[in-house]
């Protein structure tokens, strides 16, 4: 994990200061260089100091769209940002948008204020935007609490961040009446520290005991195979990761959240979305490597029928969080470790016990299995549409025209699942998508986060148009602080994952009520209106000079394109969407 602005960067304090401003000096003092939400007159004392403390503070249009900035902000920047609310409904907006986190393992640390205490301790009844926020958050946080005294306040934030960073990452939540953050302190009382006096940063490379007996093992495995999840991107361990397939001549793959890990054009790297041929290599495999992953539903669980069966197939998993290792498969070796350090001191040592190896074993096999599936595939994507574009022909179309290094983010249902096959990821951090919630929505504030985490970065979102509706006032938010995303709409007028659960379900038409959407909306036209780029295309042949111009605006751009419903009521990945979540 990079950490944010040094400690020596922050303002020579007075002989007294504000609790807003100690909160605000803890923060930096955490690493933290972003803050987002929506700014109330309670938050004043605390962010009117932000600037002088290193940290750029962003006000957005929703609290739960400033969760999910603060999410990818975090994803991409790898380290914790702050997402504000206030008391009631912001707050509780904001925490909708932590479920995300939660699911998805990211350090959020969410801080909202509450009433002062005189009307809220105990509620007397009618106080206005009383909210036990604590309590809410508990469910979806790795840590909630309140700062009920400014003495607690190094503490309280001390232990959010540890909660959020330490073992498998998450979101954690803080409270604090409105009254105390203008109480004046002296800063002389409080013994404030960076983070590495007070959390793990590092858990190092592991016992080197097991270290050696995993390299023993890889060493005299036939047909090993490495599975990485997002730990393996969050401890920007993805070159190690390839180099120990590489000197094993492994088979790779990668849980959906942690595509880029490795490059999906990498000879030895079989995709989530090629279902057969994954499944056929891991269930060869005679050592299985899990890094960094928990093995959810969408990975099978690690089990058979998509995995070998663990009392034949031995598996070493490597996680910083102890209370992953084992939880869904059996393993032979663990190891808990820093994904980075431990891969580096396993390359090393399987350096030493074999060489480089070069063949896999079976590739022809898998081969055959891959062609049938993209046989399978290709009707899909040669469709002629009657109405717009071929949703497929759509995402291969834009994967040609964005750099190899930039970012996609995928926000909807079959949209993604369109986005999942035929949008190949090269890089690290190159993928954004709501996993484990299917978060509709994100897509937008993920794209800003993004941005803003790496400007440097071209970042473009393929969306649905229901799942674009739900933030699509993030654009002047976008605007205003310079994200210039671009935004693809996959128009179909409808919610086409719905559509599609109707007629695998053999509903009638004029019984499939609720997946309609108003078929004249313009996604261009509203972009333009909030003083963004906007193109509208409903052919192949406009969509390069669409995406040309609206990279070359500079600024936050909608591409509105028209879909035929009907093919994207067929998408490729479905039936493996649905399988996935039957075992």
């Amino acid at each position: 994990m990079t950490t944010g602005p040094t400690p020596s960067s922050v303002t020579d304090p007075t002989s007294t200061t504000t609790v807003g401003e100690l909160l605000v000096q803890c923060l930096q003092l955490e690493g933290v260089d972003f803050m987002c939400g929506i700014l109330d007159g309670a938050h004043i004392p605390m962010v009117r100091h932000t600037s002088a403390y290193g940290i750029r503070y962003v006000n957005t249009r929703h609290e739960e769209a400033a969760a999910h900035i603060a999410e990818a902000y975090t994803r991409l920047a790898h380290r914790p940002a702050v997402v504000i609310g206030n008391p009631g409904p912001g707050g509780a907006n904001m925490l909708a948008g932590l479920t995300s986190a939660y699911g998805e393992g990211h350090p959020v640390v969410a801080i909202a204020c509450t009433r002062r205490a005189a009307v809220n301790s105990p509620d007397r009844g009618g106080a206005w935007q009383a909210t036990d926020l604590v309590d809410m958050a508990r469910p979806i946080t790795k840590y909630s609490g309140l700062i009920s005294r400014a003495d607690r306040v190094p503490d309280m934030v001390r232990a959010a961040f540890r909660a959020a960073t330490v073992g498998r990452p998450g979101p954690s939540f803080l409270a604090i009446p409105d009254e105390l953050l203008n109480e004046t302190v002296d800063p002389a009382a409080f013994a404030l520290t960076p983070a590495a006096r007070h959390r793990t940063l590092d858990l190092g490379a592991g016992d080197p005991d097991r270290i050696a007996a995993a390299a023993d093992l890889l060493a005299g495995a036939q047909r090993p195979f490495l599975f990485a999840g997002k730990g393996v991107l969050w401890a920007e361990a993805s070159s190690a990761f390839v180099e120990l397939g590489d000197h094993l001549a492994a088979a790779m793959s990668t849980t959906l959240g942690a595509r880029g890990a490795v490059p999906e054009d990498h000879p030895r790297y079989f995709p989530i979305a090629d279902g057969d041929t994954l499944r056929a290599v891991r269930n060869d495999a005679d050592v299985v490597v899990v890094v960094g992953a928990r093995l959810g539903e969408y990975d099978g669980w690690g089990v058979p029928p998509a995995w070998g069966d663990p009392e034949v197939q031995q598996t070493i998993q490597i996680d910083a969080d102890p209370m992953s290792i084992g939880l869904n498969r059996p393993v032979d070796i663990q190891v808990v470790a820093d994904a980075l350090g431990a891969l580096g001191a396993l390359l090393r040592a399987v350096r030493e016990r074999c060489p480089q190896r070069t063949v896999l074993a079976d590739a022809d096999r898998y081969a055959a299995i891959h062609e049938q599936a993209v046989a399978a595939a290709t009707p899909h994507v040669l469709a002629e549409p009657s109405i717009g574009v071929n949703p497929g022909q759509l995402v291969m179309g834009l994967r040609e025209l964005f750099p190899r290094d930039a970012v996609v983010v995928a926000d909807g249902g079959n949209t993604t699942l369109w986005t999942v096959a035929l949008n190949p990821v090269y890089v690290p951090d190159s993928f954004l998508y709501s996993v484990k919630m299917g978060y509709l929505g994100t897509g937008l504030p993920f794209a800003i986060g993004a941005k803003l985490a790496a400007p440097q970065r071209c970042v473009y979102l393929i969306s649905g148009d229901g799942a674009f509706g739900f933030n699509a006032m993030e654009l002047e938010t976008a605007r205003r602080v310079g994200a210039a995303v671009i935004c693809v709409v996959a128009d179909d007028g409808g919610w086409g994952m719905e559509r599609t659960a109707h007629r695998y379900q053999g509903v009638a038409e004029d019984e499939a009520h609720g997946t309609d959407l108003s078929v004249d909306v313009r996604y261009d036209d509203l972009a333009r209106a909030l003083g963004c780029h906007g193109e509208y295309v409903d052919g192949m042949d406009q969509l390069e000079p669409a995406v040309e111009r609206a990279r070359a605006a500079g600024s936050p751009a909608v591409i509105h394109v028209k879909v035929d419903p009907d093919l994207n009521a067929d998408p490729i990945g479905y039936d493996q969407f649905r399988s996935a979540r039957t075992y």
